[in-house]
């Protein structure tokens, strides 16, 4: 597949996924989407790749939806947008699923389809200078990409009413403030400090981070008595696992531990 909309590279254990279409904002369309499912596979299946990062070029993130791209299908915009977000959607779920740990470097705006994506992550770094909206009900629009599941989630009911239906603007301070996002930097630190933070996650035990990410998953809809059983198993199996013996093992030895898996 070509890459038009976003490059992926690997080094040291991490999966860089760069969207390249800064003189657009780097919009969610069928061609990008189709691109971000195929790196997305690539991450879950590349035993090089430990940890992800995923960023815009230039001075957005992701501005959401080409609503332009939108307007040129005509009467075709119903089943076009059908399939942009059943491949979006595919996508996100592998980011979710997949055992490498996901972390967003948000370089600037994030916006609609754009901020939905920074909320998949595992974990997000902004820049200072980076906006957060949903932007979608100004458009006429409901929110996609899983923002209605993860948005009240990180926020509280309330605050994600505000942002959905008044399309709030929030700095990257109030980002952190209200719990989107894990840190804010200087822009200029931005991508120092997410691949520093995505090389320590590569050392890591990748068994550990995908029954963790299944677990937290889990958690948002299971009933306390099943989660447990889910904790229980989960635990269990990892401690009999080379990871698991690893990483005891090194803890009473005192040693930093080489995990493999």
């Amino acid at each position: 597949m070509s890459d038009k909309h976003m490059s992926l590279e690997v080094a040291d254990g991490v999966g860089l996924i760069t969207l390249n279409r800064p003189d657009e904002g780097n919009p969610v369309v069928h061609g990008m989407v189709e691109e971000l499912l195929d790196k997305a596979i690539v991450c879950d299946e590349d035993p090089a790749i430990r940890a992800v990062v995923l960023t815009g070029k230039g001075r957005m993130f992701c501005v959401g939806g080409g609503l332009k791209d939108f307007a040129e299908q005509g009467d075709n915009i119903t089943r076009h947008l059908k399939l942009v977000t059943q491949l979006f959607h595919g996508a996100i779920s592998k980011f979710n699923r997949m055992a490498p740990p996901v972390i967003a470097a948000i370089n600037g705006t994030a916006a609609g389809g754009g901020l939905s994506l920074a909320l998949t992550t595992d974990l997000a770094i902004s820049a200072e200078s980076a906006k957060f909206t949903m932007a979608y009900t100004n458009a006429g629009l409901a929110p996609d990409g899983s923002s209605s599941f993860y948005l009240a989630k990180m926020i509280g009911m309330r605050r994600a009413k505000e942002m959905a239906l008044l399309n709030t603007v929030l700095t990257a301070e109030q980002a952190l403030d209200w719990g989107l996002i894990n840190r804010v930097v200087p822009d200029d630190e931005l991508m120092s400090s997410a691949m520093a933070m995505a090389r320590k996650l590569a050392q890591g035990s990748l068994t550990a981070y995908g029954e963790t990410k299944r677990l937290m998953l889990a958690g948002a809809t299971e009933s306390l008595e099943t989660q447990m059983e889910l904790e229980g198993r989960a635990i269990s199996s990892l401690a009999g696992s080379p990871d698991g013996r690893e990483g005891v093992g090194a803890f009473i030895d005192k040693r930093k531990p080489e995990f493999r898996d």
